[in-house]
């Protein structure tokens, strides 16, 4: 499955943890944040899990 999100959600879309931009990793299902902490978040079924607790760290 791929990220089908509409360009302007993307657009509102903020990385709950330091407020940077997301962009859509469609390979791996994930919103990658461009900010300054970097973290990965989810999306399941469609759905953007924006939850800091769900994200993960990006890999070193």
């Amino acid at each position: 499955m791929t990220v089908k999100l509409d360009s302007w959600l993307l657009e509102i879309l903020a990385c709950p943890n330091c407020k940077g931009a997301l962009r859509a990793d469609e390979a791996a299902d994930e919103l990658v944040c461009t900010g300054e902490c970097g973290y990965v978040y989810p999306v399941r079924d469609g759905i953007p899990v924006l939850l800091v607790d769900e994200a993960r760290t990006p890999a070193s």
